[in-house]
């Protein structure tokens, strides 16, 4: 049984029912990736304004192969990490990361097709 960890926040505060940011990568099973994945949707929904769930969904997303819905979320994730309040300051590694994945995204979802035409030209 392989589980997963990532950037967790304190435990889930039990005087409420919703669940906490840190929730989705809480025991993650990589047989069971799409339990996790609905775990987290649940976070994500309870938290709609903090990139960290969406950041953690998307890892989620990743691991079960679904690399567009992945990249939805890292740059959800990047647009929400802007809209958080300067104090307290965000966790740098979250920033990081999150940062680091948007990038990947963008790199990924502009890049040529195949078809695409060269951008050197046609010489002849």
């Amino acid at each position: 049984m392989a589980l997963l960890g990532g950037c967790v926040s304190g435990p889930a505060d039990p005087t409420t029912s919703l669940p906490g940011l840190g929730d989705c990568l809480r025991q993650v099973e990589i047989k069971r990736l799409q339990r996790a994945i609905e775990r987290c949707d649940s976070v994500v929904e309870a938290h709609p304004n903090h990139p960290q769930p969406r950041n953690e969904r998307a890892l989620l997303h990743s691991l079960a192969g679904d690399n567009k819905t992945a990249c939805r979320d890292s740059l959800a994730a990047a647009k929400l990490l802007k809209l958080l309040p300067a104090q307290p300051p965000a966790d740098p590694l979250l920033v990081e990361e999150i940062e680091l994945r948007a990038k990947s995204c963008r790199l990924i979802t502009n890049a040529p097709t195949a078809d695409a035409p060269s951008p050197a030209g046609s010489g002849g």
